[in-house]
């Protein structure tokens, strides 16, 4: 899909050294650049998520789960 987008010239041209410095394209450097800030973006999401679930809820283990996780690994010398 095509768009036009409006960057600040010294961002602009980094971003052509840059795309020329790795051999691809503008649209490819832009591509990767938003796939990557939208993976950190939705990691920040879920980690939010886990802090508000987290903030409210216990993580103790079931002291049932405990037993039989304790059970279930084999013994290990430190």
């Amino acid at each position: 899909m095509k768009t036009a987008i409006s960057l600040p010239g010294a961002i602009f041209e980094k971003a052509e050294a840059l795309a020329q410095q790795l051999g691809m394209s503008r649209s490819e450097l832009y591509t990767e650049a938003l796939k990557a800030y939208l993976r950190r973006y939705n990691k920040e999401q879920i980690l939010a998520k886990l802090n508000e679930v987290y903030s409210k809820e216990s993580s103790e283990l079931d002291p049932v789960m405990e037993k039989m996780q304790y059970l279930s690994l084999p013994r290990e010398d430190w």
